[in-house]
């Protein structure tokens, strides 16, 4: 077998950070074999300047509004960037098909080797199907009148199956989800929450204070949405909770569940999550049927929390309560890139104590763990294939602003 090695200025393997002393060891399709000393290692190491890591995993993306680049301005506020979305979504096929290719070829480019990707059609199955990237698909579901439940629910099912009869990777990869706790239904929750084989969900979760607003009184700029919609929403009691309390009883605690955005999360929800029996911490017994703290994500889009409010989450809060944290892109109609590279500078420029073995935990080994590809993805362990990135342009191991990742393999 032909080998290649790798050594740099550091070697992140995924959860430590070791110094130019380590090689790493691949084989030519780049499943790991060893991490050697570099008096170990032999001859013909490739020499690089920066930081190696394991290939990174954006663990929320929108792939197929990819040809919405530039189309919404940026900092309207939820409810104003929403509407955009829904009216700007008819384009013809070709340009769509294009735009996803090309966002896929960005992706792979900037170092992601894995996407969670949100998906409302079909439009991106037969760029997945080259195999490029692994992806799990989130069927996003969306009805807030428990009368259209049903129908909007065997929509989902209908382009659940598409995925999982097509879609050639050879684990299970499709999920169907609901969008956000103001569009989906308590009778749509259930129906999502017991459809047979949903291992991995997601939900977009309190990205604007607006959202708590709406849950717990039932006013706010969130009903803007609905009368722009045409929406009825009169069957609708507020619930006198914040966002998160009111939706996570809707979720099995066994399954594995990531909340994106979390802009307005606050100190008042993880007492509510402690009390509901959601634990940050590890479960120490597995006998017990209670969630272990590699089954609750915390998902940054900070750079698209940036594009459409202005306003990142309180990061230091997650840390302090142990939350496991991982990186997400969101889409093209909200972000200027799909880089997960750059979602990480964004957080050291605002939380600059943050480690940098921190941050790529987050964006390797986490997000590895949270689609639960951490068999093939996310370290450098023997027997994986996490793809080799170099990030040049480090200064003493931290991000600078000239930043780049490079794949390697």
């Amino acid at each position: 077998m032909a080998y290649r090695k790798f050594k740099a200025d550091f070697l992140f393997t995924g959860n430590e950070m070791l110094d130019g002393n380590a090689v790493l060891v691949t084989g030519e399709n780049g499943i790991v074999q060893t991490i050697l000393s570099l008096g170990e290692a032999g001859d013909d190491i490739e020499i690089l300047n920066g930081i190696i890591s394991p290939g990174f995993v954006n663990c929320h993306c929108h792939l197929e509004l990819s040809h919405m680049k530039g189309l919404i301005p940026e900092k309207t506020g939820l409810v104003d960037f929403l509407l955009s979305v829904i009216k700007q979504r008819n384009f013809s096929a070709d340009i769509i098909q294009q735009s996803i290719a090309d966002a896929e070829k960005k992706m792979i480019e900037n170092g992601i080797v894995a996407v969670g990707d949100i998906c409302n059609t079909t439009d991106t199955l037969s760029q997945k199907n080259q195999g490029n990237l692994y992806y799990h698909n989130f069927i996003e579901t969306i009805g807030f009148p428990e009368t259209v439940a049903e129908q909007r629910f065997q929509g989902s099912v209908e382009i659940f199956n598409q995925f999982a009869q097509q879609y050639s990777l050879p684990i299970e990869s499709n999920s169907i989800v609901p969008h956000a706790p103001y569009s989906v239904s308590k009778k749509l929750f259930g129906l999502i929450a017991n459809f047979p084989g949903n291992h991995v969900l997601t939900i977009h979760n309190q990205e604007s204070e607006e959202e708590n607003k709406f849950i717990k009184s039932g006013d706010g700029d969130l009903t803007r949405l609905y009368k722009s919609l045409g929406l009825d929403i009169s069957f609708f009691k507020p619930t006198g909770k914040r966002s998160l309390e009111n939706h996570l009883p809707h979720f099995y605690k066994n399954r594995s569940l990531i909340l994106v955005h979390n802009v307005a999360t606050n100190e008042e929800d993880f007492v509510a999550m402690k009390d509901e029996g959601w634990s940050m911490t590890e479960n120490t017994n597995p006998t017990i049927d209670h969630r272990p703290s590699t089954n609750l994500f915390f998902c940054l889009c900070p750079n698209a929390n940036k594009y459409i409010s202005g306003t990142l989450p309180d990061i230091d809060l997650l840390i302090k309560h142990n939350c496991k944290i991982v990186i997400g892109t969101d889409s093209l109609s909200s972000n200027h890139q799909l880089d997960i590279l750059e979602e990480l500078k964004t957080i050291q420029q605002n939380f600059p104590h943050i480690e940098t073995k921190t941050l790529l935990q987050w964006a390797t080994l986490n997000g590895a763990d949270a689609l639960q590809l951490n068999d093939v993805v996310g370290s450098f362990e023997k027997g994986k294939q996490p793809g080799v990135v170099l990030i040049e342009n480090v200064i003493d191991g931290k991000l600078t602003g000239q930043s780049k990742a490079k794949r390697i393999i």
